[in-house]
């Protein structure tokens, strides 16, 4: 049986800092739902003891990653240091930002890229030439994927297996009473997406908010992160979102697959 290049293979656990795991764990207990937590609540979401929970929020708060009034927690504006390191080491939001600057003035519509990220897709780039279309569509945001554009664009450029495993990890929660919730049915929009090179999603992240999307896709033809247009639903129907902001999603996304 082939061994796999040394390169891919999982890293020994006597190679990896315990310490460092557990302390960003920490951190990513944290989320919108409950911004705030004690002791116990961040033991029980990262499966410590209460006694390990508290010596790292103690050395969270000490470093200022982390606030306390004195009964819960709450991660401090510190934080985003680590984001803005990505942001402006990283090659690829460089390449994409000025793209979707010309993508989203020439259309007059918001434009965003995002990446996956285990169950979500992460904004990286975005541009709305002053229409605010949703308050997703900033860098550093994350959303579902399986309800959304760029998600299932990225999701359809999964090898078949892995898109399916993804899959049966899902809690399929209705955002929307139009977002999909039934396995078999986003399967086949996850391959419909990868059979045609884009997905639409029609108001199931937001009520109002209709998207399309394509991947990004290197030389070399490995798929790295999507774009999308996303449009008032009220103020331009699907068939024109496909019509008019298709071409022009795809125009961007030869011109990226040139630099990437």
């Amino acid at each position: 049986m082939p061994t796999a290049p040394a390169d891919k293979l999982p890293p020994l656990r006597r190679d990896l800092i315990a310490g460092l795991e557990k302390g960003l764990a920490v951190i990513e207990a944290f989320d919108q739902l409950q911004p705030r937590l004690t002791i116990g609540e961040v033991a029980a979401r990262c499966r410590f003891t209460r006694a390990a929970a508290r010596r790292y929020l103690i050395t969270l708060t000490h470093l200022g990653y982390v606030a306390s009034d004195g009964k819960t927690y709450a991660l401090t504006a510190k934080v985003l240091r680590l984001g803005q390191s990505y942001m402006r080491s990283a090659q690829l939001p460089r390449l994409v930002q000025p793209e979707l600057n010309r993508l989203a003035s020439s259309l007059k519509e918001a434009s965003s890229a995002g990446v996956l990220d285990g169950n979500d897709v992460i904004c990286i780039a975005a541009a709305s030439v002053g229409r605010i279309v949703s308050a997703t569509l900033q860098p550093g945001t994350r959303v579902p994927a399986y309800c959304t554009a760029n998600g299932r664009v990225l999701l359809g450029a999964l090898p078949s297996e892995q898109a399916e495993a993804w899959l049966t990890r899902q809690r399929l929660t209705a955002l929307t009473p139009q977002t999909l919730t039934r396995p078999d049915k986003l399967r086949a929009e996850i391959t419909r997406a990868r059979k045609q090179g884009y997905a639409l999603v029609d108001q199931e992240l937001e009520l109002g908010l209709r998207t399309l999307a394509v991947p990004l896709i290197t030389a070399a033809g490995q798929v790295v992160a999507a774009i999308n247009v996303s449009v008032h639903a009220a103020s331009v129907p699907a068939d024109r979102l496909l019509e008019v902001c298709l071409p022009a999603l795809k125009q961007t996304q030869a011109s990226l697959r040139a630099l990437l």
